[in-house]
């Protein structure tokens, strides 16, 4: 039986020539969760990579000067501000496929609106070493990674297509290539429009294939991003030069935390984490020149950027390409696992231990963890499950929605049998009330009897919780409830984690 779950498998390539050649092996089943960061453009001694960045710059210092030009007809705003994902590469968040939202007009406003302030002194920066595309998610709410790299991915797209083509016509067979016209490749500044090219790539289900080089992915987040200028403060703070400016964001700072006391009256609670960012957000709001020293300390710190994100790289590609292949592999030799189960309701099951399996014995709890600290994200969860489908004649839907909300997962085979499966963090504050009433409305909505329930959890204290959950609702000896042990502390290899 054929595996055709990866690049490598598709097109007949031996996978450690993927990886010799510096791209990333993907899944053509499902996006893995990697993304393109321009700080790894930015900080590469690779003068390819530097140039990339600059033509990066050079776009955005373009829509800025044409928003300070005036108001932008609608034609022009949509042909120069709004970008489709590139779903040909397979990397992102979409949990089923490659399809994913891209830059749309509200973005194309937002930013149209914001660039000629955010980015004013765009090119002409006194405090950063350089211009960075990532300010606009520092200062822009609604602004996020996912932005930043579709953005990102559309301005690098012609290097990333030449960079494909080369490996196709080196590598794989002509008659899985195609000769593809791609629009939107290159920006013409003299006629301000955007030129389509022809490459000859590889082809699946009758779209092309694009690589992306590894060097410049990274899982989870942009190395310059909100949520870290917040767990930065203080060390930006210190790396201020000026003594006079340090002390007044301090004071600041500690004006805005409030200050309340425990109940015996002598000491003060610590702020809450939301306490902590709202008095950070304040700074920023008062002093935006701390944004600028913010991205200093991280350009001074950019070497760690590179090792973090190879780090997070092989973690994805250990748990979602080789891990789960070898296993695939296994599965198939020594148990058929693959090979039609008599219904919907033993194929999700069989998937879900062998879930299960990977998590609990495989290292791939490993997957949920940054630093040690778990990230408790069902999309990681909805992803891997997605990887164990490849070969079935059922129909996976995800986030099927009939009326009453949506299921995370539908298995049919034909209109008689289906198979819902939901999958739940122990952490959720509303776990019991799902796990009593949730399934059993998706299961009239969809007209099945057949559910599996999955519950991830992370800690001791979550694992008691939801064995006293099931134990009160008198389901802790249902088959088709299944808990999964994400914990880091009681593995082998939890000191690596």
């Amino acid at each position: 039986m054929d595996i055709n779950v990866y690049f490598s498998d598709v097109f007949g390539v031996d996978p450690d020539l993927v990886e010799a050649y510096g791209a990333f092996n993907i899944s053509l089943i499902n996006d893995l969760p990697l993304f393109i960061d321009p700080f790894l453009l930015f900080n590469s001694k690779k003068p390819e990579y530097q140039i990339l960045h600059d033509e990066i710059l050079r776009y955005v210092a373009f829509l800025r000067d044409m928003s300070i030009e005036g108001v932008i007809n609608p034609g022009l705003l949509k042909n120069w501000f709004v970008f489709p994902e590139v779903k040909q590469n397979w990397l992102g968040y979409s949990e089923m496929g490659n399809d994913g939202h891209g830059l749309g007009i509200d973005f194309a406003r937002s930013i149209n609106k914001n660039l000629n302030q955010i980015f004013l002194n765009f090119g002409n920066e006194t405090i950063t070493k350089g211009s960075h595309l990532e300010k606009l998610c520092l200062i822009k709410a609604g602004v996020g990674r996912d932005n930043i790299s579709d953005f990102t991915t559309n301005l690098i797209k012609g290097y990333l297509l030449e960079y494909t083509q080369k490996f196709a016509q080196n590598h794989i067979r002509q008659r899985i290539r195609r000769n593809f016209a791609v629009e939107r490749v290159y920006f013409n500044y003299e006629t301000r429009s955007w030129v389509s090219k022809r490459f000859d790539l590889p082809i699946y289900n009758g779209n092309f294939v694009v690589l992306t080089p590894r060097d410049i992915l990274t899982k989870d987040d942009t190395w310059i991003n909100k949520s870290d200028i917040v767990n930065r403060f203080y060390d930006v703070v210190v790396a201020i030069p000026n003594q006079q400016l340090r002390a007044q964001i301090n004071q600041y700072f500690a004006m805005n935390l409030p200050r309340r006391k425990k109940k015996d009256g002598k000491s003060y609670k610590q702020p809450s984490k939301k306490e902590i960012a709202e008095a950070v957000s304040h700074v920023i709001t008062e002093y935006p020149e701390f944004i600028d020293y913010y991205i200093r300390f991280k350009e001074d710190n950019g070497d760690e950027a590179k090792s973090v994100s190879e780090t997070r790289v092989q973690e994805v590609e250990n748990l979602f390409v080789r891990e789960l292949s070898g296993l695939i592999h296994t599965l198939i030799v020594k148990s058929h696992f693959y090979k039609t189960g008599s219904d919907t309701i033993d194929e999700c099951y069989q998937r879900v231990l062998f879930l299960k399996d990977v998590i609990e014995n495989k290292d791939g709890y490993r997957i949920f963890y940054i630093k040690g600290e778990p990230l408790k994200r069902e999309s990681d969860l909805h992803i891997m499950f997605r990887l164990t489908w490849f070969a079935t004649p059922s129909d996976v839907s995800p986030e099927t929605n009939d009326g009453r909300g949506p299921v995370d997962f539908k298995i049919s085979r034909e209109s008689q049998d289906k198979t819902l499966v939901e999958f739940k963090l122990a952490g959720n504050s509303k776990l019991k009330q799902n796990l009593a009433k949730q399934v059993e409305i998706y299961k009239k909505a969809h007209d099945t009897d057949k559910a599996i329930k999955v519950i991830l959890f992370f800690t001791y204290d979550e694992e008691q919780k939801v064995k006293a959950i099931l134990k009160e609702l008198d389901i802790e000896n249902e088959k088709y409830m299944v808990l999964i042990d994400a914990r880091n502390d009681n593995k082998p290899s939890a000191s690596i984690a």
